[in-house]
C-alpha cells in the first residue's frame, strides 16, 4: 500500500496519476471528493495531519507514503512520522525544496523545511528527500493578467531560476515510492535551464502568437500582495527568497531529472504549451481589464 498526502496538490495529483496501473494507492486530503487519479483505483480517505485518529486511519496497511506539508512553523511532520512508525510504514518520500541547501538562506520558511528534513531523517523510518527548484506552474499566477491584459507582473523580472515542471518531481517520486534503492538519498530536483519571469513571458507570448508586455512589481507592491496571501512573517520570508533569486542564488541547473528516470527535464517551454489554454483569452473577454492588476509571480514566493 502506498499512501500520498497533499492528493489534490501540485505534485501529489501528479503523482497519483504516475503510479503504475495495479499498485495499492491510498489518498489521502482534507476533501477526499476533489481527489483525482485518471482512471486509476484509488482510496480516497479524509485525513488532517492535526488529527491522529484520521492519520492512523489513512495509515493503516501502509508501507511507503509520500509526504507533503505546508504548515510553516507547524509539527504536521512530526505528527505524520509519529503515526506512520506506529503503523508500520517502512519508507517515507517527503516533497522539501532546494533552498534548505543555500547556506545564505535563513529565512523563516526554509528554517521551517530543514526542520522538517531533520524530524524525517531521525526518524528512524528509511527515507527519500525532493528537493525542487520553485514549480514552473507557478506561472498560472499570472494567467488572469496574461487574458485580461496581455501583461506579466513580476518582482525581479531578469532574476534567472532553474523552475522545474511538477510532473518531473512526481515522475522521481513515483520512482522512489515504487523502486528499491533510493532509501538514504536526496534529489535536487530543477529544470534544464536557468530562466527568468520576463524570459518566461516571452516564451508565453510566442506560444499564444500576441505579444505580452512585462511589467515590474515593486517591492511594496510584491509585498502587499504577498500580504493578501500569508501572514506577514510568511510574507516577509519569501520576499528575501525573491532577493536571493535576484542574486543568483537559484540559477544552478542539475541533471537528476534524467539519472533518475531516464529522460531530461522538461523545459518551460514544454510546460507551457501544455498548459496555454489557461492563458487563452475567452472570446468576449476585453482585451484591457483593471481585475487582474496585482498578480504576483509566485516563482518569486516559492523558497526553492
Amino acid at each position: 500500500m502506498i499512501l500520498v498526502t497533499g492528493a489534490t496538490g501540485t505534485v501529489g495529483s501528479e503523482v497519483l496519476r504516475r503510479l503504475p496501473a495495479g499498485a495499492e494507492v491510498r489518498a489521502m486530503s482534507r476533501d477526499p471528493a476533489r481527489v483525482t487519479a485518471a482512471g486509476h483505483a484509488v482510496e480516497a480517505v479524509r485525513g488532517d495531519h492535526r488529527d491522529p485518529r484520521s492519520l492512523a486511519a489513512a495509515l493503516r496497511g501502509v508501507r511507503r507514503a509520500f509526504l507533503v506539508t505546508n504548515g510553516v512553523q507547524g509539527d504536521d511532520d512530526a505528527r505524520f512520522l509519529r503515526a506512520a512508525g506506529e503503523a508500520g510504514v517502512r519508507h517515507v518520500v517527503k516533497l522539501s525544496a532546494a533552498a534548505v541547501l543555500d547556506r545564505d538562506a535563513q529565512d523563516l520558511v526554509t528554517r521551517w523545511q530543514r526542520s522538517c528534513e531533520e524530524a524525517l531523517r531521525t526518524s528512524g523510518l528509511e527515507w527519500t528527500l525532493l528537493r525542487p527548484r520553485a514549480f514552473m506552474s507557478n506561472a498560472l499566477g499570472w494567467a488572469g493578467s496574461v487574458r485580461a491584459e496581455q501583461v506579466v507582473r513580476a518582482l525581479h523580472g531578469t532574476a534567472v531560476t532553474s523552475c522545474v515542471d511538477p510532473r518531473d518531481v512526481a515522475e522521481v517520486a513515483v520512482r522512489a515510492l515504487t523502486e528499491e534503492g533510493h532509501g538514504g538519498s536526496s534529489y535536487t530536483l530543477t529544470g534544464p535551464e536557468a530562466i527568468s519571469a520576463a524570459e518566461q513571458t516571452r516564451v508565453l507570448g510566442r506560444l499564444l502568437g500576441r505579444p505580452l508586455r512585462f511589467e515590474e512589481l515593486s517591492r511594496d507592491h510584491a509585498r502587499a500582495a504577498l500580504r493578501r496571501r500569508h501572514p506577514a512573517p510568511v510574507a516577509e520570508a519569501l520576499l528575501e527568497s525573491a532577493d536571493r533569486g535576484r542574486d543568483g542564488a537559484k540559477a544552478r541547473v542539475e541533471d537528476t531529472v534524467r539519472t533518475v528516470t531516464g529522460h531530461g527535464a522538461r523545459t518551460f517551454q514544454d510546460w507551457a504549451r501544455d498548459h496555454l489554454a489557461a492563458f487563452v483569452p475567452p472570446p468576449d473577454l476585453p482585451r484591457e481589464s483593471t481585475a487582474a492588476r496585482g498578480t504576483l509571480d509566485r516563482n518569486s514566493m516559492v523558497p526553492g
